[in-house]
């Protein structure tokens, strides 16, 4: 009976009763938008007057520094300040946006600010010494009811606590990386953990000790060079199951009908020209054993070939953007593109390609000569049996997404796109089609063919080299080359190219690219005629024709010897240094030449 009576009771709304309960919205939301907007203007109608601060906080070099502490002072006397955009409670203290800048807003009593009155604006960051900035009351611009300030603040480097401990760390793991003390991985992965766990521990106690946040640990990651550098080993890595950098190793010997000097000839460009498109790791770790074959055969030792195809490979590797990492993270950092690349670089090591094809006649010609094949004919048969293409249609599909690829590196500038973009669509496009047709194992290829460790080093590194930066090391390596060359660009594209290669030869140069990249944006700023780029190319020529000084200066020595080692054909570093060291300083020296004239 109950409920009969109150379902009853809810069937009858009456007009009267809707009104009412309309009007009580109305009221709700009209206290609670007037409530709102005085929250966010902040303003107590007893008179108090907006003041707001706008400038940038700039380093020795004029480049903003991010996440800079700026406070406020009236008269000597601490004020709580928020942003200008409102978000956030007033605190003690805001930090700056990435690129230096702040906009900073306060709520005073009317009157307090007099034409007499003195508002320090002071910036400080760990590794810098903190500085202030004064504006008198008169300076201040009035807008309306409100006042505003502009103030640009330069802060200087300062050799704290942190400089040391991530300088020291930084050296650690070069060394480490460099000698092969402990995988490069590892020794990058070692020292970017002991960076933040310093920068949230001493850090935390004492803000001298902070040396990176984690959100600018993660910011030092270049992504573009992490997906290019998956997406072309997804393709090469579906490639090579095709079985087509064998057949075209077993092409290169038909074409030369046995002679020797014209194969190794062959060789080195097939070599330069699979590297420019590809890694040149890859290639290499897929043609060295052919090649060893093809030298046993022919009764030579291995080693006469695969040295300079070695070579080439990192004359190939300089030529494009995505030939070889260094060149990846230069044109990511630099936004350069891929034609730019080509029509810098290219050139110049077509003519060093050339004078390779003679230095190596000149070196290994009494090997070559030592060659002897009874039957040319029967040997191209048994490489055709031996090495042929495995998966045609695979092979097919996979040259048709490789060419949509190449022709997006190409004309990425012009749509301003990324090119690891065209990497992932590429290598998307080919997985999809390998797994539809069951023609891939997904599982093996995802662990196999990527090479995890290596996109780990890459990001690693970054944070490794970004914690560097924040505490100034490459600043004053920059000053450094700056004071050596004096301002002039030929001192400073001479410098940049020598050092580069000297260095790239006896380490890792990928980690030196990675520490320079910085230093040659700021010089490029700077340096009178510098703003053509020529300072990333005599990087560039620097840190790949470098890789060619000794066995241990690129990956792709380091992979091909191992190989050759493992089949019974080792070499020591100072012969390997004998022979590659002269033709390293010859292309260094072309490219001076090169970069001299054409700048």
């Amino acid at each position: 009976m109950v409920l009969q009576v109150m379902r009853g009771r809810r069937r009858r709304v009456t007009p009267g009763v809707l009104v009412r309960v309309l009007v009580l919205l109305v009221m709700l939301f009209s206290l609670l938008g007037s409530q709102s907007v005085a929250a966010e203007k902040k303003v107590d109608p007893g008179g108090q007057v907006r003041v707001d601060l706008f400038g940038k906080v700039l380093d020795s070099h004029h480049s903003g520094v991010g996440a800079a502490h700026i406070q406020v002072l009236l008269d000597g006397t601490p004020l709580k300040i928020s942003r200008a955009n409102g978000n956030g409670q007033p605190d003690d203290s805001l930090t700056t946006e990435s690129d230096g800048s702040y906009q900073v807003r306060l709520w005073l009593q009317a009157g307090l600010v007099t034409d007499d009155s003195t508002l320090e604006i002071t910036a400080y960051k760990p590794s810098f010494i903190k500085k202030s900035y004064q504006i008198k009351g008169y300076e201040l611009t009035k807008d309306g009811g409100n006042l505003i300030g502009l103030a640009e603040i330069q802060i200087q480097r300062t050799a704290g606590p942190a400089f040391w401990i991530a300088t020291i760390v930084f050296v650690l793991a070069y060394i480490l990386i460099s000698f092969e003390l402990l995988h490069r991985t590892m020794a990058a992965m070692l020292g970017a953990s002991t960076m933040l766990v310093i920068s949230y521990t001493l850090g935390t106690l004492n803000p001298e000790y902070h040396i990176l946040s984690y959100e600018s640990a993660i910011k030092a990651i270049d992504m573009n060079v992490i997906f290019l550098l998956m997406g072309m080993m997804i393709i090469v890595g579906i490639l090579k199951h095709t079985g087509i950098f064998q057949w075209c190793a077993y092409k290169c010997y038909q074409l030369a009908r046995g002679n020797i000097s014209l194969l190794a000839v062959i060789l080195m460009a097939f070599t330069a020209i699979a590297s420019s498109f590809l890694d040149n790791v890859t290639t290499m770790l897929l043609l060295t054993p052919v090649t060893i074959q093809i030298a046993v055969s022919l009764g030579i030792t291995p080693l006469a070939l695969l040295i300079p195809e070695i070579l080439a490979s990192n004359i190939g590797g300089t030529a494009t953007l995505i030939g070889d990492p260094p060149n990846i993270m230069i044109g990511s950092y630099a936004n350069l593109t891929f034609v730019e690349f080509v029509q810098n670089l290219a050139p110049t090591c077509a003519i060093v390609m050339v004078l390779l094809f003679v230095f190596s006649k000149y070196l290994f010609g009494k090997e070559f000569n030592k060659a002897k094949v009874d039957d040319i004919q029967q040997f191209i048969i048994e490489l055709r049996a031996e090495y042929k293409i495995t998966d045609a249609t695979l092979l097919g599909v996979g040259i048709v997404i490789m060419a949509i690829v190449v022709a997006l590196f190409l004309t990425h500038g012009f749509w301003h796109m990324e090119v690891s973009i065209a990497a992932l669509f590429g290598a998307a496009l080919l997985f999809s089609f390998g797994l539809l047709t069951k023609k891939i194992d997904m599982l093996e290829l995802i662990e196999k063919d990527i090479e995890w460790t290596t996109l780990l080093f890459f990001m690693f590194l970054f944070i490794l080299v970004g914690g560097v930066e924040e505490t100034g090391m490459l600043d004053i390596v920059a000053d450094w080359v700056l004071y050596l060359a004096h301002g002039n660009l030929v001192a400073s594209i001479c410098l940049i190219l020598w050092v580069s290669a000297i260095m790239s030869a006896f380490v890792d140069n990928i980690p030196f690219t990675a520490t320079m990249l910085p230093i040659v944006a700021y010089l490029t700023q700077v340096i009178p005629g510098a703003e053509s780029g020529v300072l990333w190319w005599a990087l560039a020529f620097g840190a790949c024709f470098g890789g060619n000084g000794t066995m241990i200066g690129a990956s792709a020595n380091v992979v091909t010897l191992g190989i050759a080692e493992s089949a019974g054909y080792p070499i020591r570093f100072f012969q390997f240094m004998k022979a590659a060291f002269p033709f390293m300083l010859l292309s260094v020296g072309v490219a001076n030449v090169w970069l001299l004239l054409a700048y």
